[in-house]
């Protein structure tokens, strides 16, 4: 086609803008011209509009390759709406029933489709082929390319087969576009689509917009997340965690804390899920708290930070979801927790996978590490990551820039390890070079006997911390480079070998240090220390209601809630709540005078209270407590609630005792008088309400062998539900 087109009109025609942005125009006018293309646009950047245009223009149906059925759905609704009549476009998946697909092809048949959205899945079956080579095809666009790399963040197998596809279809020119790809994967996409001869372009990975942090991941992590959304009330924003579990409790959690905030993850119905994205888009809610399943194609200008809950498990995968912030222009803060516990739980997920797939995800993880502990510009790194220079020394928009440390001379420390990738010519990775350099005689260098070079514990004088940050900041001052085709391999540059024959100052800021004091069990009650005084007056306390109202202590509060309760202070019936084994019944009956006395306390002893109990939290298992109490009140047999929650019986017991002791009441005869004797039902509950001690080894030993551990558990539970609650 003439490249003399006035695109300007159309795009004025088609779209109402009166400009194209960055490299659009030239990229449309490759693709009018034949030739295969390959675009690299960051989120935001306006890709889709690079192959939506000239599909319009050309003669033919142009095949857009997209991964998602929301993302084509979204896409074909916003042209059919632009265009005067229906079934400019269309897409086919498996969402389609027959009478759909039918009116789908015929639209293409007939000329009337320009751009035609098909899943890979469903180019690939026999029936569309056959189909699609009788169409006239004007090109093929393949969205989210990266998904055809290994490497990529988002590996989908059946993208391999699309180049095998087009050849049954019937040749046409091919762009492919994606808004993340490292050299890596832009090689990778390239040889897997036969593209290699396509002409590249590059836009810039920088969005100075963003501002990018992180922070060490401490048991207070729900507490910190709550206390920055509440400082940036009504903001939209979007916090990432890696299980379905995590989703759910911390939207609990926000949602209790007067957050307008909801779960979405890929477990959930559909129709909720749209229903939530829904929400989000029309400001009902403020914060999603999703899986990684969340984003893509989500077009929402003004989203003002992206908190990462867990380290992503690639630096392409962080780009892309911190890319969903500020996306207007504005601000965007983009805040990642980091533990390396996370990082052994992710490598832990890896094993049994293929060897070569465990390979790249390690090294994708490795890369993630380096980013999140290094001391350098956070901007210079990921721009690094992508094959792109950024010019300056400080950005002024990440914590490493904002927070400099001292740089220490590392002429030497580089010299040393230069040398070592030379000696072990230029054939291995960073940690074999670390190891290398310190002198250790590993199976792997014993083995191609480099423990015999002279280079080989050069560095061992040298704090061994100093390795990483060595390599990485040679990284990017480009003395070293990782070979594209064998990834990770250390190579010398050009810069590197002149340094090696006359080094030069060479200035490092050591890493990070992240001490790893994150346990996930203990998240959800960060503990201060317990104040002896305070435990002795509310042991007290119990033991005088406890005479008073012919109860047992236990009843009222067990041990562990009055420890907490001295290291907490609650005073409100609210904040008492939030300890460990207090319900809301058991607040309302026992708790005020507790309360009392600990106000006391604090005031005559000036005692600060941890602004923290005002953040409430939700406990881990009130879902599943939730359905067992329904359960219950359902008067469903026992051993059958127990197995449809996936628990043994003995988990069962444990769980509904937590139920009675936090306060809640549960009537469990029709159980009980199925399976427990008369005469023993009233034996135990004798016991229970003469006895100091609620413990069952003590109760095990009064009542002697005629009792089960189990009757006597389960007495146990009809005995505090009866008195405490």
């Amino acid at each position: 086609m003439s490249n003399n087109v006035n695109l300007t009109k159309h795009l004025k025609n088609y779209f109402g803008f009166d400009n194209f942005k960055g490299d659009q125009e030239a990229i449309i006018r490759n693709v009018l011209a034949g030739n295969n293309t390959f675009v690299l646009m960051p989120t935001g950047g306006g890709k889709s509009l690079c192959y939506q245009l000239p599909s319009l223009i050309m003669e033919g149906t142009a095949i857009v390759i997209s991964p998602l059925i929301a993302l084509m759905k979204n896409q074909v609704d916003v042209i059919n709406s632009m265009s005067e009549e229906e079934g400019v476009a269309h897409y086919l998946n498996s969402s389609l029933n027959k009478a759909a697909i039918d009116q789908v092809k015929n639209d293409v048949i007939t000329g009337k489709t320009k751009l035609l959205y098909v899943a890979p899945e469903s180019m690939n079956k026999d029936e569309n082929v056959e189909f699609l080579r009788s169409v006239k095809i004007s090109f093929y666009a393949i969205d989210e390319a990266h998904c055809i790399s290994e490497w990529g963040h988002d590996f989908r197998p059946e993208y391999r087969n699309i180049r095998p596809t087009i050849q049954k279809i019937g040749n046409a020119p091919v762009i492919a576009l994606t808004a993340t790809a490292t050299d890596k994967v832009r090689t990778d996409i390239k040889k897997n689509l036969g593209i290699l001869d396509a002409q590249e372009f590059k836009s810039s990975f920088n969005r100075p917009n963003l501002y990018y942090e992180v922070r060490p991941k401490t048991n207070d992590i729900n507490k910190q997340i709550i206390r920055f959304i509440r400082q940036n009330p009504g903001k939209s924003g979007i916090v990432y965690c890696l299980s379905r579990k995590k989703v759910e409790e911390l939207a609990a959690d926000l949602c209790a804390n007067d957050i307008k905030a909801a779960a979405y993850h890929a477990g959930l119905e559909s129709a909720k899920r749209s229903e939530t994205q829904d929400d989000f888009l029309m400001e009902r809610i403020d914060v999603i708290v999703a899986t990684i399943a969340f984003g893509m194609g989500i077009d929402k200008p003004d989203v003002r930070f992206v908190i990462h809950y867990d380290i992503p498990k690639s630096l392409e995968g962080y780009y892309q979801e911190t890319g969903r912030a500020g996306r207007d222009g504005g601000e965007g803060k983009c805040i990642t927790f980091y533990s390396y516990k996370d990082l052994q739980k992710l490598e832990k997920f890896m094993e049994g996978k293929p060897v070569a797939e465990q390979d790249i995800g390690r090294q994708l993880l490795q890369e993630t590490a380096a980013y999140a502990e290094s001391s350098v510009c956070r901007r210079k790194m990921l721009l690094h990551y992508f094959g792109e220079e950024y010019p300056k020394d400080n950005c002024g928009n990440c914590d490493n820039c904002l927070h400099p440390k001292t740089k220490m001379e590392g002429k030497d420390l580089l010299d040393i390890v230069l040398h070592a990738v030379a000696a072990v010519k230029e054939n291995f990775r960073t940690e074999y070079i670390i190891d290398f350099v310190k002198g250790v005689s590993s199976e792997d260098i014993v083995s191609h006997k480099h423990h015999l070079l002279e280079e080989f514990g050069s560095g061992s004088d040298e704090d061994e911390k100093l390795w990483n940050p060595v390599i990485r900041q040679a990284l990017i001052a480009g003395f070293l480079k990782k070979d594209v085709e064998n990834y990770g391999l250390l190579k010398l540059t050009s810069a590197g070998k002149r340094f090696m024959k006359n080094p030069v100052s060479f200035m490092i800021v050591k890493d990070a240090e992240f001490k790893d004091d994150y346990d996930e069990d203990a998240a959800d009650g960060a503990a201060g220390a317990l104040d002896p005084e305070l435990y002795a007056i509310l042991k007290d306390l119990r033991k005088k209601m406890s005479k008073k109202l012919h109860v047992p202590p236990y009843v009222i509060f067990q041990d562990p809630s009055l420890e907490q309760m001295a290291t907490m202070y609650p005073v409100t019936l609210q904040e008492l709540q939030n300890i460990q084994g207090v319900g809301a019944g058991k607040a309302k009956r026992y708790g005020q005078e507790f309360c009392d006395l600990i106000k006391r306390h604090c005031e005559e002893n000036e005692i600060e209270r941890p602004e923290e109990l005002r953040v409430r939290t939700v406990a881990k298992k009130s879902i599943l407590k939730v359905k067992i109490i329904q359960s219950i009140d359902r008067k469903i047999d026992l051993e059958e609630i127990a197995k449809a929650q996936g628990l043994d019986f003995d988990e069962l017991l444990t769980e509904i005792e937590a139920i009675v002791y936090s306060g809640t009441k549960l009537n469990i005869d029709y159980f009980i008088e199925e399976i427990i004797d008369e005469d023993h039902i009233d034996d135990i509950y004798d016991y229970f309400q003469n006895s100091e001690t609620d413990d069952l080894d003590t109760a095990m030993e009064e009542l002697g062998d005629d009792y089960t551990e189990e009757d006597v558990r389960l007495m146990r539970i009809k005995f505090i539900s009866d008195m405490a609650n």
